[in-house]
């Protein structure tokens, strides 16, 4: 491939559609409006989602629940996830390069499905109770990261 060879995609090089300019071009007298009718007067601009007067889809759909904006997502991880990894003591660090918490400031959460043979220190920002009580029958710890673990 080389200079002599290039070619634009197709349609590509199109011209901008000139509307009102005669009846020769394909867009003259009405000028793609239309007769008469809401979209046909100057000025006309109509709210997002308008129908034409039906009830709009928005409307339409029943409204349930409660969105709360300042919810906390944690990354949820069981215990026989890490006992599968074999290590003594996973930070949030090593976690993260294991690829188990995405993004530098995910929060994690250690959930207690599964069981521990070995003992392991986990570093996360919560524990579930059974977890926490699983990590430290195996001998290992389970240590909060960040101030409260709330």
């Amino acid at each position: 491939m080389n200079l002599s060879n290039l070619k634009a995609p197709k349609k590509a090089n199109r011209n901008k559609k000139r509307v009102g300019r005669g009846m020769g071009s394909g867009t003259g007298k009405t000028s793609g409006r239309g007769h008469k009718g809401q979209g046909s007067r100057s000025g006309s601009s109509l709210m997002r989602g308008f129908e034409g007067g039906q009830m709009p889809l928005h409307r339409r759909l029943p409204k349930r629940g409660f969105t709360n904006i300042f919810r906390t997502e944690y990354t949820m991880v069981n215990l026989d996830r890490l006992a599968e990894l074999g290590e003594k003591e996973l930070t949030m660090e090593r976690l993260q390069s294991l690829g188990l918490v995405k993004g530098r400031n995910g929060l994690l959460k250690v959930l207690g499905n599964g069981e521990l043979k070995t003992a392991v220190t986990v570093h996360a920002h919560k524990f579930s109770k059974s977890a926490q009580e699983k990590i430290e029958k195996a001998g290992g710890k389970a240590i909060v990261i960040g101030g409260t673990g709330e």
